[in-house]
């Protein structure tokens, strides 16, 4: 189960999430205590994208819609 589904669509790439500073504290799988949920969502899409799955991936696009780039030199 993905307690942080209700952010995913919000990330930006790199896995950066704008959020509230609001003081609803919670903790993680690991019982780290964040601030609030979005902020705890945050910091684990963050760590996806450093380590390239995850959150990151949902962005890329198919092969189909990529466009062929040459690279100069």
């Amino acid at each position: 189960q993905d307690d942080c589904s209700e952010f995913r669509s919000q990330f930006e790439a790199g896995g950066r999430l704008s959020c509230t500073r609001e003081n609803a504290p919670v903790r993680d799988a690991s019982g780290k205590q964040h601030t609030n949920k979005c902020l705890m969502c945050a910091e684990k899409f963050k760590k996806e994208a450093q380590r390239g799955g995850g959150t990151l991936q949902r962005n890329k696009l198919p092969a189909s819609e990529r466009t062929n780039q040459v690279r100069c030199s």
